[in-house]
């Protein structure tokens, strides 16, 4: 997220920068992929196309199924082609990373292996979903695991990119990290919620009101921890612009989820877009959250290490 609003700083034309360079630019693209991902995934679960290919990893035993393609099918085989393709992304990352390891920092070729052991595990979840009748508990952690995956790929990223901060983050860093912690686990309770109907259950049936409840009353707070980022960040004086600009954006995304979980809910879950964007401006917000705790903590970090070694001050009387 926050490639999108840090202005580019001219970094200077040494050869061991293009490496880094070059794994900054395809982290992202690998970020934008698995967002999109992700809103397919919803879409295909909104849709009742989780089981559209009954079978795993290929779809009615073909790569692609021609002869059984609907709007449904289509959904399940480009959800897994598009999986298939980040997997294949991961594992281009590691071996960059590790290619590169003696100009690149330290954590990075550890960073990209973490990724490549979340999507692996994704894609074993992936297959269970199917071969265990989209069991709920299954459907949630291969949610959870996605976001997992895109929040490192986040972590990185932000890594990467250029930034000078001015040292005035105070205790920003903790606030983004803990809202980020919150929406993560309100986007669990969220899935777990969408795994089992709870919404379709409570409404028709008054069954699994408490699942639907805790999601409605657990948006509290990731809500005042995300509002205390935005409004703490208004009020402290020269902070980064792109610190700036990503708590702003936290909040206008904050809104906007608000709005579709309303929406959602007075409408039952009968429109699918709105079902899906609840899901993805979620997902956004969370990396909003998390590109903004990792720059404010290098910040923070930055501040720190310029206090270790003090300027010196001259002694009364003495001359420099």
């Amino acid at each position: 997220m926050s490639e999108f609003v840090l202005q580019q700083q001219n970094e200077a034309t040494d050869p061991q920068q293009k490496p880094k360079e070059i794994i900054r630019r395809f982290v992202w693209k690998i970020c934008i992929a698995t967002l999109i991902l992700m809103a397919i995934g919803s879409a295909t679960r909104v849709m009742n196309a989780g089981l559209a290919c009954p079978d795993w990893p290929l779809c009615y035993g073909e790569l692609v199924p021609a002869k059984q393609m609907n709007f449904q099918v289509f959904l399940e085989w480009f959800h897994r082609l598009d999986a298939a393709l980040i997997g294949l992304s991961a594992i281009a990352l590691v071996g960059l990373s590790w290619w590169y390891r003696r100009v690149l920092p330290n954590w990075l070729p550890w960073a990209s292996t973490f990724a490549l052991f979340l999507i692996v595990f994704q894609g074993v979840l992936g297959g269970l979903t199917v071969t265990e009748l989209l069991r709920f508990d299954i459907v949630t952690a291969h949610l959870g695991t996605a976001l997992l995956f895109f929040t490192t790929l986040l972590i990185i990223g932000t890594a990467l990119t250029p930034y000078q901060g001015t040292g005035n983050v105070g205790s920003l860093p903790w606030l983004g990290l803990t809202a980020a912690v919150l929406v993560y686990l309100q986007s669990l309770l969220g899935a777990l919620v969408g795994s089992r109907w709870a919404l379709h259950q409570c409404l028709g049936t008054s069954q699994l009101c408490t699942f639907m409840y805790s999601h409605i009353f657990g948006l509290v707070p990731p809500t005042v921890a995300t509002l205390a980022v935005v409004l703490i960040s208004g009020l402290t004086p020269a902070l980064h612009p792109a610190l700036r600009r990503l708590a702003n954006m936290a909040g206008g995304l904050l809104m906007l989820q608000i709005l579709l979980g309303v929406a959602t809910f007075k409408l039952r879950l009968q429109v699918e877009p709105l079902t899906v964007s609840h899901q993805a401006v979620g997902a956004a917000l969370l990396g909003t959250l998390v590109a903004f705790t990792v720059l404010a903590l290098r910040d923070w970090v930055a501040s720190r290490d310029t206090n270790v070694y003090p300027v010196a001050v001259p002694a009364k009387g003495s001359h420099l």
